[in-house]
């Protein structure tokens, strides 16, 4: 089976985070399994030869242009959207992780016009909106989409009902749960060293990294010889972040190296005690379930999507949201006992509850019922 996964951006900066790792660890899963899975989106920041692979996979990525400021909303490519209808009529299926955006929208459309099987992953991107924009996007597109895809992909309850409250509120008949899976990984060591913290997301104000700066100035008080690590592509906040460091006097013991390649964040989170997540409202982060994968606690809010696993689990610790909460956590996970106890829960949760063989068995499913078993 073909199967084009369309995402929005792929960028050296990875920042567009969540939904490029999902398609990304889907295609790869589809292609073990025999099916030609290739990725389509805007591409940012490569230089020469431009890539025609992403971690094995076929990709097409266009270079972006930046019609309006609207952040990747204002993001497309003509030469992407005239390529798109080709692209779309060559698969046996089209998946895409749809956004209010000029790149997701017309490949979605393109494949409803080609009647071909659509499949929509909107990842808590898609969500009851005030704004002018997201209201015109919804009348002219959003809600045909969802309305007319084959199988829509939810996270999460309250993903579902936000997607049932953009078509007007009368629940979609066509949705289905679906959660994000980790690829296996090899344990992290036994911790050594001082303690080591990281933070690795976007930099944007929902993530809350303000609140992981000030959290280790409180943990800094018990562990004095910890460090911290911030990384992430910054979207707004880093000079919120530079701004605190040097107030707080951390400079000596936080680092903040901007955006990692996925080799790296793997590097830095077998290196870590405990992974951080301050960030508020957040769906489903892929960051956290690599981090458990691996075998490292985390700390994340209730509004998390992961929370009631994790407290569930004994993989981490859910705090209330803010420094206090935060550092609080950590330094629970710091106690030699209660991290490795936090960590071995942390694996069996990655492997039991977001297998990536496991989600690839139910997404092929999904993708059987709209293609006949194709």
């Amino acid at each position: 089976m073909k199967v084009l996964h369309a995402v929005t951006l792929h960028s050296t900066s990875h920042a567009f985070g969540g939904p490029v790792r999902v398609a990304l660890n889907l295609a790869t899963g589809l292609r073990g399994r025999g099916h030609e899975a290739s990725l389509l989106a805007l591409g940012e920041g490569f230089g020469d030869p431009w890539p025609t692979e992403v971690e094995g996979v076929p990709a097409r990525l266009f270079p972006a242009r930046r019609l309006l400021p609207l952040g990747f909303s204002g993001m497309t490519s003509p030469t992407l959207l005239a390529t798109a209808g080709r692209l779309v009529r060559g698969a046996d299926l089209v998946h895409v992780h749809l956004a209010r955006d000029l790149v997701t929208l017309p490949v979605a459309l393109a494949a409803l016009r080609a009647g071909k099987p659509l499949v929509l992953q909107t990842h808590g991107m898609v969500d009851p909106s005030g704004k002018a924009l997201a209201k015109v996007l919804d009348a002219v597109a959003v809600r045909r989409l969802l309305r007319g895809a084959g199988a829509v992909l939810y996270l999460t309850p309250h993903e579902k009902a936000g997607l049932d409250a953009v078509v007007g509120g009368e629940p979609l008949a066509n949705t289905v749960h679906l959660v994000n899976g980790v690829p296996a990984q090899e344990e992290r060591p036994a911790p050594a060293g001082p303690p080591r913290i990281l933070y690795s997301a976007r930099l944007q104000a929902r993530k809350r990294p303000v609140d992981f700066v000030r959290a280790a100035s409180l943990v800094r008080q018990r562990f004095p010889e910890a460090r911290y690590v911030l990384a992430g592509p910054d979207e707004g906040e880093s000079g919120a972040v530079a701004h605190e460091v040097d107030t707080l006097r951390l400079a000596d013991r936080l680092t903040v190296p901007g955006a990692l390649t996925s080799e790296q964040v793997q590097a830095e989170l077998r290196r870590a005690h405990v992974y951080v997540l301050p960030s508020v409202d957040e769906p489903f982060p892929m960051s956290v379930l690599e981090a458990l994968a691996v075998g490292v606690p985390v700390v994340v809010t209730r509004s998390n999507g992961l929370a009631r696993a994790v407290a569930g689990s004994g993989a981490g610790r859910v705090v209330e949201p803010g420094p206090a909460g935060v550092a609080a956590g950590v330094l629970e996970l710091l106690d030699e006992d209660a991290n490795r106890a936090a960590s071995v829960a942390a694996r069996k949760l990655a492997a039991e509850a977001y297998a990536m063989d496991a989600v690839v068995d139910a997404l092929l499913t999904v993708y059987g019922r709209l293609t006949d078993g194709a």
